[in-house]
């Protein structure tokens, strides 16, 4: 099984989050990376972007198939990982290091709160 760092939360749609001083930084775990195989493209939204906690914020697409991105928190976009455009095997090689995706400025801290934590989060991938 994909590696869970304890230092972040989670969606169920797997994608992770990781909060320092009210900037949360997304991307999607090492679980779907993997479930995804070979990614073609991604769209991602522009700096200043407001997004809304459960809803898309892009689509990533594998040769597979298309998926949503799910903003686990509600904010404005304040970075995007512009480095991805160029090589998606970094979401697949460093899912929680350089394949993060956006960052965004939190309006709501108890969203985050909120997120199920590394332990649930093993456990809806074991169930």
């Amino acid at each position: 099984m994909a590696e869970v760092p304890a230092d972040r939360r989670y969606l169920s749609s797997h994608e992770w989050a990781l909060e320092n001083n009210g900037v949360v930084t997304v991307g999607i775990t090492g679980h779907a990376a993997e479930e995804l195989g070979e990614l073609v493209f991604i769209d991602l939204p522009k700096v200043g972007t407001q997004v809304q906690a459960g809803e898309s914020f892009g689509e990533i697409e594998s040769v597979k198939a298309v998926s949503e991105l799910n903003s686990p928190v509600s904010g404005k976009i304040v970075e995007i990982n512009s480095e991805l455009e160029g090589s998606l095997d970094t979401i697949g090689t460093s899912p929680f290091e350089g394949g993060w995706m956006i960052r965004i400025e939190a309006s709501n801290s108890a969203e985050f709160e909120g997120l199920l934590d590394a332990k649930s989060y093993t456990e809806q991938l074991e169930s």
